[in-house]
């Protein structure tokens, strides 16, 4: 198998094996500033041309894959309705407001949580009514969101062509902290592992497990499996069939599950795993799936 030809289509050759700067020039801009963010962040070379780390996939993901459904997964209102189309609404957080500036006047209840449409990690929380002055704040905080497209310095090319917008959700669970968030890998349909995401907003960690809730690298955390484990592994499934690797995310709201959202580049590829054989067993599924 050419390994090149990778992701969901079969997609042309990079012509990258290492990330030293010098090895870089010429490349086009975006090749050499993904080798040049990998090899700093990673302490090792790129090796595009035969890649076999999920990390490396992650960043032939970035350069070459151009699959249209990579727009609908990462609009978080499109997203929505692709998830509630397979699972069901039940599945899906409402929505209490859609839009691209958000009013003078607050048009939804709270506790709410307000999010860009059109990328990750943009969002404020707010668990009660707002008097004047943090409405506005809030306000001109989702006015910056907007102001350039998301994933542009990190070459995350789904988020391109995602409209900008805001949108508004119930809080889930009603109140802070924030609900435990589980990343679901899935490989070519399968299932594979589960990212569990503690202290989101405050001490923020993650400890992955395999499908069967063993940690891969023991950590202080010992959360127990959600009760809906098992249902969120079979709606992971439904939703990534079509595709060689996406992570899907859920939570866990006293013992019902809810979609959360899709991600196509956890960790931009540029997170380090908490054990380096991870990264390559993560690969050899990855291209397992598109063999």
């Amino acid at each position: 198998m050419d390994r090149r030809a990778c992701c969901d289509a079969v997609i042309p050759s990079v012509a990258l094996a290492r990330a030293r700067p010098s090895d870089t020039e010429g490349l086009p801009l975006a090749e050499k500033r993904v080798a040049l963010l990998y090899a700093w962040r990673h302490r090792r070379a790129l090796d595009l041309a035969n890649p076999t780390r999920f990390t490396e996939l992650v960043q032939l993901r970035k350069l070459s894959d151009r699959s249209p459904v990579q727009t609908e997964l990462m609009d978080k209102i499109a997203a929505k309705r692709f998830a509630g189309a397979r699972l069901g609404a039940d599945w899906i957080v409402p929505t209490l407001w859609e839009g691209s500036d958000l009013p003078r006047l607050i048009p939804f209840p709270f506790p709410a949580i307000i999010k860009a449409r059109h990328g990750c990690n943009q969002y404020q929380v707010v668990t009660k009514a707002p008097d004047c002055d943090r409405w506005q704040q809030i306000r001109r905080t989702a006015r910056r969101w907007q102001r350039n497209a998301y994933g542009r310095w990190l070459d995350e090319w789904a988020y391109r062509n995602v409209p900008r917008g805001t949108i508004a959700e119930p809080l889930l669970g009603g109140a802070l902290p924030l609900p435990i968030d589980y990343k679901i890998y899935v490989f070519g349909g399968n299932a594979t592992h589960v990212q569990v995401h503690l202290g989101r907003g405050a001490r923020h960690r993650w400890i992955l497990h395999d499908r069967g809730w063993r940690q891969l690298v023991p950590a202080k955390d010992r959360p127990p499996p959600p009760p809906s484990l098992a249902a969120m592994l079979d709606a992971a499934e439904a939703l990534a069939k079509d595709m060689a690797f996406v992570r899907v995310d859920f939570y866990d709201i006293a013992g019902r599950p809810f979609f959360g959202e899709f991600c196509l580049y956890p960790g931009s590829g540029l997170d380090p795993f908490a054990a380096d054989w991870i990264d390559l067993e993560l690969g050899e599924l990855w291209l397992r799936a598109i063999s």
